[in-house]
């Protein structure tokens, strides 16, 4: 999956992966949970699940087995185990092939090739730095420093199968599942979010380098975006991460408004602001090639609009002010099928975007975070009055 090199030269490998690298991975490849060429998805699932939630259940059947359904009907505990976890190994899966895609597809586009050492000698920087054991350490210690006020101050749990009640919130101790769940289970889905985290701002670093690299925009091309439009696909990687999360806070709010007073409306501005950083951190990487299109907009408009000119000014003197004697040629004159195609060329400059902004990319992001925070809505508003409302908004 990596690049060769031959001397000081990179050769640049169609199937390289930006995701498929690191300590973590290659850990996964030694106990065949991945193979070179095959994620394994269900398997990495389901051993996830049999290592992060299944050693709950048997705890809390063999210890407090009258607490069985405060765990099964604990959102909090499922909502990252069950369901952030295993869409965030997703989300590795779709992070590479969309990855792949535009990185190819760059390459054979938009890099012209006496640049493609350079593109190529980028690649393998990232590569290297995919590899390197340090970020993936830096993830384990911060995931390790995220639990530990779960381990120290038993905040975020709750329920008779995680914490044994006492005289004091102070003499409470964590149950056996309650301590595996802060050691162990909390500390995988916290790690899962750093690493694919990291794989993220690792893909934001090549688009910046990208960005300032000399790249073949052209500025009529149909796609309004001088041929880069495909790069907005890059987004939408981002929205199993955007999910992940936004489950873990839906579910902690949802716990809120069962359990501790609270409200839906209380939660509009937080989720208002986890809209926009999700949308920020998607979507911001694009916005660094926003002044190469938008100087090349401006320079296309002028350009084309000179030429246009030019050329309308020929056509006006040829057909419109020496046509007499000319009329049976007109239909089947050339420059009328030029001047049409010039038309429609200054059209897509005008109309072009300097933002490469994908809308199945925008409306990926805007589920990943409306669909995990609906337990939340739920909790308060039953599930009927809200399909109600949104069937209403439709019309």
């Amino acid at each position: 999956m990596n690049d060769t090199s031959h001397g000081d030269t990179v050769v640049f490998d169609p199937s390289v992966s930006l995701i498929r690298g690191g300590p973590f991975y290659r850990a996964q490849l030694k106990t065949r949970l991945i193979f070179p060429h095959q994620w394994n998805l269900g398997k990495r699932i389901i051993f996830a699940v049999t290592i992060g939630w299944l050693p709950l259940l048997v705890m809390t059947a063999l210890f407090q087995p009258g607490a069985i359904v405060s765990l099964l009907t604990d959102y909090k505990v499922a909502s990252r185990m069950l369901i952030a976890v295993p869409v965030l190994l997703l989300g590795q899966l779709i992070m590479e092939s969309r990855f792949r895609i535009v990185v190819s597809q760059t390459r054979e586009d938009l890099v012209a090739p006496p640049d493609w050492p350079r593109f190529d000698a980028t690649i393998a920087r990232f590569i290297r730095l995919r590899d390197s054991f340090l970020p993936e350490f830096v993830i384990a210690t911060l995931a390790f420093l995220s639990v530990a006020d779960l381990f120290i101050q038993k905040t975020g749990l709750s329920g008779s199968w995680a914490i044994q009640a006492a005289a004091t919130s102070a003499e409470a101790h964590f149950t056996p599942a309650g301590l595996y769940f802060a050691l162990v289970s909390r500390l995988i889905y916290a790690f899962l979010v750093g690493l694919n985290l990291w794989k993220w701002l690792l893909w934001t670093f090549f688009l910046f380098r990208l960005s300032r690299m000399n790249l073949r925009l052209m500025v009529s091309h149909p796609d309004k975006h001088a041929g880069a439009g495909f790069l907005g696909m890059s987004a939408m990687a981002f929205a199993p991460i955007a999910f992940a999360v936004t489950a873990a806070v839906g579910a902690s709010w949802r716990y809120d408004i069962l359990h501790e007073g609270a409200h839906i409306a209380d939660f509009k501005l937080p989720a208002f602001a986890l809209l926009v950083v999700v949308v920020l951190v998607a979507l911001g990487p694009l916005a660094f090639f926003i002044p190469k299109l938008a100087a090349l907009r401006r320079k296309g408009i002028l350009e084309y609009g000179s030429l246009a000119h030019l050329h309308s000014s020929e056509f006006h003197e040829k057909w419109i002010l020496k046509r007499k004697g000319h009329e049976s040629e007109f239909l089947a004159a050339p420059e009328v099928s030029t001047l049409t195609d010039l038309a429609s060329s200054f059209q897509n400059i005008e109309q072009m975007k300097p933002f490469l902004l994908n809308r199945g990319s925008l409306a990926a992001l805007v589920f990943a975070v409306a669909i995990p925070v609906m337990p939340a809505v739920t909790a308060e508003i039953p599930l009927k009055a809200v399909l109600k409302g949104l069937l209403a908004a439709m019309k």
